[in-house]
């Protein structure tokens, strides 16, 4: 099972940049609140506006990161200016275990890689913390998010585990690139111009994109005042249920009869997780 967001680099074209921060963590928040294992940021120079591509990108990573590990990894930086504004996520831990806990589970970040088959990791104890790779592990590269289940603070005992941190990953791709990866699941494209989605076609839907070990899919959000189909360059009426040349497998309404003349990418991406969610 994996589920897979696509955003555009230009999501927050038409935003100040306390409001962008804002925005971004509307997305942070609603990728957390569904379990998105992965966001993809995929690039849109046409609609890039004034904000260097990897703003979004930026902010969702350091959204992601613990607070106890954020001002060493990230320090000052122009693109996180406003991150006070940034909603808690709260990430529920896999283990049910909380932090401060005997044989709680805490996120680090891989600072150095040695030749030994060991790394060294912050995972905001006093200092780094040098453990081995188990073998059933590839060796993570600097910078990497890692789980390590602590045992003792005093004197610190704890070992790297392979289990996937909690939250989300973030990465940048092309569009195509994205769609193309062998977790992709079904991919899926929401638009206005899809099929609306109703109550009556939700059996057919979860019998699409649902395996034996819950649903996978990829689903791929346009920009402000630029959808889908103006980021892809092909005509509104061009798109169907069936996807464009192949793209995609699925373009669908998932905010029919709307209410408003737009719907932000933000509250499109809350509403078509909130559908796909009821696929489980």
């Amino acid at each position: 099972m994996t589920v897979s967001v696509l955003v555009p680099s230009s999501l927050t074209r038409e935003a100040g940049k306390r409001e962008a921060t804002r925005k971004v963590g509307t997305v942070a928040r609603a990728a957390t609140i569904f379990r998105v294992d992965r966001i993809t940021v995929y690039p849109d120079p046409d609609g890039a506006g004034d904000r260097d591509d990897g703003f979004v990108e930026t902010v969702l990573r350091y959204a992601t990161t613990p607070p106890y590990l954020r001002k060493e990894v990230w320090g000052e930086r122009d693109e996180l200016a406003y991150a006070g504004v940034l909603p808690p996520l709260h990430v529920r831990s896999r283990t049910g275990s909380g932090p401060q806990s005997s044989g709680s589970s805490r996120q680090g970040i891989v600072t150095e890689v040695g030749a030994d088959g060991r790394v060294r990791v912050n995972c905001g104890l006093q200092h780094p913390i040098s453990l081995p790779v188990p073998s059933s592990m590839t060796a993570p590269a600097p910078g990497e998010r890692v789980t390590v289940r602590v045992s003792s603070r005093e004197p610190v005992r704890a070992k790297l585990v392979d289990e996937a941190p909690p939250g989300y990953a973030v990465d940048a791709a092309d569009l195509d690139s994205a769609l193309a990866r062998p977790d992709a699941g079904t991919t899926i494209a929401a638009s206005r111009h899809g099929r609306p989605l109703q109550t009556s076609s939700l059996d057919a839907l979860a019998d699409r994109v649902c395996g034996d070990d819950g649903p996978s899919y990829t689903v791929a959000f346009g920009a402000p005042e630029r959808g889908l189909p103006e980021i892809l360059g092909v005509a509104p009426g061009a798109v169907g249920e069936e996807g464009e040349t192949g793209r995609f497998d699925l373009w669908l309404n998932t905010v029919p009869e709307q209410g408003t003349d737009v719907v932000r990418t933000e509250e499109a991406l809350l509403a078509t997780l909130a559908c796909l969610n009821l696929m489980e």
